[in-house]
């Protein structure tokens, strides 16, 4: 494992130890023996091997003593760097792109997902000599970069990667048209969608499942949830939210990736409110933090990123005292950042507060005149809304709901002319 690191070059948000630090949590994300990790300083980058002739005769030394079949560089290789490089060191060699192209081959479970990671690997090969076409069929997952006992080392032909990148897209296309429909399904039924966001490992599954009583996949390893999940959440008021988990970001997250996975972000777009998941206890967590608003900003989020998220403080179970009474005394002084454990459940009923205050905050006040016997249309204004007043009297319910925007117009739909937009009421003198 090697991350490589100019010499002279700007200093990025990241030290070289933590970049370090993560390219071995993405290698042993999918069980991978790291026999060494090191960072390698440059003066330049040499446009055969990346690396200059020393460094990696020295590690062609280091990797035949130890044999050692795998070679991974945390950075981008171009198809020539990659394919010079195996050849000094006599072994596998993939980059930080086909390092997570391999870990979301390996994990995606929905045909949705096998699909997307399909065509960012083929994207990524095109120009490349890779493995036979049997990485579609392997069982284990993952998308052949890492080779294996027996496979052969044929160059895929060009107009077959092509005619199957099509298909791909065609089938996404549908994928797409399925999701839209879902999508105007939830709104015909009025639930809000709150999309959790963050950078991978953040705790975001974590959080899911304790909000949701679910059981999703979360474990302390990069990646660990790659498919989006669903669920129904109850908020104190009693109104219902879908709260989805979504995949984690990460710094350099490939091109071909994020044009892949949009179908899937397109929720994190349609979503009524977005939660930024934040995971406080890690030493890069503000880098961490511009990774993700990058991304949102690349979904076309820009004004949510300006002042819409709510940014969630995850993990101040794992805060030393002093830093915890920071990180919460920092919350206290903006109204959108939140200290929250989704490991032991503090905070979690402030979220939910906090989710329940904002969505409130959009809706309409409506004067609703019923008749006795229109009681269906009356349970359905206590269903879907905030019933803030009523009165009975001779033969009507008079009652002053709180609407979603979207109900409003369907209970306009459900009973014609029984409701109007509230008008404030005047006090009486003394009030």
């Amino acid at each position: 494992m090697l991350c490589p690191v100019l010499r002279g070059a700007p200093a990025g948000a990241r030290t070289p130890d933590a970049r370090l630090a993560e390219a071995v949590g993405l290698a042993r994300a999918i069980a991978l023996d790291v026999a060494h990790a090191e960072v390698v300083r440059m003066s330049a980058r040499r446009p055969a091997t990346l690396l200059g002739r020393g460094t990696v005769d020295g590690f062609a030394e280091a990797i035949a003593a130890q044999d050692i079949g795998l070679a991974v560089i945390d950075a981008p290789l171009t198809p020539v760097q990659q394919r010079n490089l195996e050849r000094a060191w006599k072994c596998k060699v993939i980059d930080r792109t086909g390092l997570i192209l391999e870990i979301f081959g390996e994990r995606a479970r929905t045909r949705e997902g096998q699909l997307q990671v399909e065509l960012a690997a083929l994207s990524y090969q095109r120009s490349r000599l890779v493995r036979s076409w049997t990485h579609l069929e392997r069982q284990r997952g993952g998308f052949g970069f890492l080779g294996g006992p027996g496979e052969s080392q044929l160059e895929m032909d060009r107009r077959l990667i092509g005619e199957r990148i099509a298909k791909i897209k065609r089938d996404l296309e549908a994928v797409g048209r399925t999701r839209g429909l879902h999508r105007k399904a939830r709104e015909r039924m009025a639930y809000p969608v709150v999309a959790l966001v963050g950078y991978t490992n953040a705790g975001k599954s974590t959080l899911f499942n304790r909000l949701t009583q679910a059981d999703v996949l979360a474990k302390d390893v990069l990646f660990a949830t790659l498919d989006p999940t669903m669920r129904a959440v109850r908020l104190p008021s009693g109104r219902t939210i879908i709260l989805s988990d979504t995949v984690g970001f990460i710094s350099d997250l490939p091109t071909d990736l994020v044009a892949a996975f949009r179908a899937t972000l397109e929720e994190v777009r349609a979503a009524d409110l977005v939660i930024h998941v934040r995971d406080v206890a890690h030493e890069e967590s503000a880098a961490q933090r511009q990774d993700v608003h990058a991304v949102l900003r690349e979904l076309g989020l820009e004004d949510m990123v300006e002042g819409g998220l709510i940014e969630l403080l995850n993990k101040i179970d794992l805060l030393a005292p002093a830093a915890r009474e920071q990180i919460i005394g920092q919350a206290g002084r903006d109204s959108d950042q939140l200290p929250v454990s989704a490991a032991t459940g503090e905070g979690c009923a402030a979220l939910l507060a906090e989710i329940d205050r904002r969505l409130a905050a959009t809706r309409q006040a409506v004067d609703c005149r019923l008749r006795h016997s229109e009681g269906a249309a009356v349970a359905w204004l206590y269903a879907h809304g905030e019933v803030l007043a009523r009165r009975d009297d001779a033969g009507f319910t008079h009652l002053r709901v709180a609407l979603d925007p979207a109900d409003v117009d369907r209970f306009a739909r459900i009973a014609p002319g029984a409701a109007r937009a509230a008008r404030p009421r005047r006090g009486r003198a003394g009030e």
